[in-house]
């Protein structure tokens, strides 16, 4: 660019250049590494309009693949473009995901991703780290995890966590929310007086966790709520996530399943009704959440496995007569079928409603043979395999994410812990 056009309008020129063209430009000046660098051109390019038009999604993968007698974990990033799945790329780890013991995949948002597990230490002292990960440009922090419940099976409490990006202050958040586990616990859930720490909030921006806004225990979910997994969606800004009330009856403990969702901005719970099929819904498989055209959508998979119904929220809320739940409405879109084939889960779906499906073929002998990637066209039901292959001992998960500079400003190798920014050796080292 030429010194004669003004910074101002630099600037609205680069916000609409991919983030690989951004991180070459700031080696060519001062002037334009200052302002890339910025915070709020990193906000304003991570939720400007007219870059996200442009922007091009990619489709994060994880699988294991078997090589020879051993088996070898992947990382792909795929671009959904008219080429997909071809432009397909493999990456190195930053170190502080590389360290993770199996990984759940928390969520992403604007862009970033939110994996979970724990660390040991060179003493075996186990540690729950978060790490909160810009794939595109390569950049991750950890997140040491107060609080949490590692031990489920000897603990009347478990650990659930979402995690998304303000949508307002574009401010990385990971809320934890400790519950009941109903199989440590014989009597009414609701006559428990609290939970410790049932819920807690880290910010980026100030490294450190606190009670969400407001702080009342009427803005807690209820005792009774049981997370089912860590897998959940943000969308407009709100978090979404499956959960089951588990209710004390006479004759044992009842569950319903619900949508508890999270305000990322005002940091407010709500519950969210589902129909009676889904709310009673009790298969061998759990209930799921997705995002279908930016729009939530639940998956229920059969109990043959070879059938998933996609289920989509509409976005008017009903009077819920008093109660203080809204009442959404939920329509069936279609069905996912798969002859000759279980479905492990559906992960993600692409702009043109297709859905990309983690499918096991019932010819094989074993979880190690046929895992396989397949793309799902729910109006012609054709099935096209993608060509990505991997075994079930290592979970196979994918998110979309988009390009951001969010992170861009972060230190490598660091871990927040207690409010303080860390080195990750000596976070290691220390007893």
């Amino acid at each position: 660019m030429s010194d004669n056009i003004p910074i101002e309008l630099q600037e609205e020129i680069m916000k609409r250049l991919p983030v690989k063209s951004l991180i070459q430009f700031r080696s060519v000046s001062k002037s334009w590494k200052s302002l890339i660098d910025s915070s709020h051109f990193i906000a304003d390019y991570s939720g400007g309009q007219p870059q996200l038009q442009l922007q091009e999604q990619h489709l994060f993968v994880r699988y294991q693949n078997k090589v020879g007698i051993n088996d070898e974990r992947k990382y792909d990033s795929i671009v959904d473009d008219d080429s997909f799945p071809h432009r397909r790329v493999s990456f190195t780890l930053p170190r502080c995901v590389k360290m993770l013991i199996d990984s759940e995949n928390v969520g992403s948002s604007h862009g970033l991703m939110c994996l979970y597990s724990h660390y040991f230490e060179v003493f075996g002292v186990r540690r729950d780290v978060a790490v909160v990960w810009n794939v595109l440009i390569r950049k991750a922090v950890a997140v040491a995890v107060p609080n949490a419940v590692a031990d489920v099976s000897s603990s009347m409490y478990s650990t659930a966590l979402g995690f998304g990006v303000c949508p307002e202050t574009f401010d990385p958040k990971i809320v934890k929310i400790n519950y009941v586990n109903p199989y440590r616990w014989d009597g009414d859930i609701e006559s428990i007086t609290s939970i410790p720490h049932q819920v807690e909030v880290f910010t980026l921006s100030t490294g450190a966790w606190r009670s969400p806004y407001g702080g009342s225990s009427s803005n807690l979910p209820r005792k009774s709520v049981r997370f089912l997994d860590f897998y959940s969606i943000v969308i407009d800004g709100v978090l979404y996530s499956v959960a089951t009330d588990m209710i004390k009856t006479d004759a044992g403990t009842e569950s319903s399943n619900l949508i508890v969702s999270f305000d990322l901005t005002s940091e407010e719970f709500e519950e969210i009704y589902l129909p009676p099929r889904l709310e009673d819904y009790q298969g061998e498989y759990s209930l799921s959440v997705s995002k279908l055209w930016e729009s939530l959508v639940v998956l229920e998979r059969n109990e043959a496995g070879d059938a998933t119904i996609v289920w989509m929220m509409d976005d008017d809320d009903d009077d819920d007569g008093g109660g203080g739940v809204p009442v959404r409405s939920f329509t069936k879109l279609f069905a996912i079928n798969t002859p000759h084939a279980s479905i492990i889960a559906v992960h993600a779906f692409r702009k043109s409603g297709e859905s990309i499906v983690v499918s096991l073929d019932n010819d094989c002998e074993s979880f190690d043979d046929d895992i396989s990637l397949v793309l799902y066209e729910p109006f012609t039901k054709r099935i096209t395999n993608l060509g990505i292959k991997g075994t079930e001992h290592v979970p196979t998960f994918m998110r979309y994410y988009m390009e951001t500079l969010l992170l861009l400003d972060q230190p490598n190798d660091i871990i927040y812990d207690k409010g303080e920014k860390r080195r990750l050796e000596a976070y290691m080292q220390r007893t």
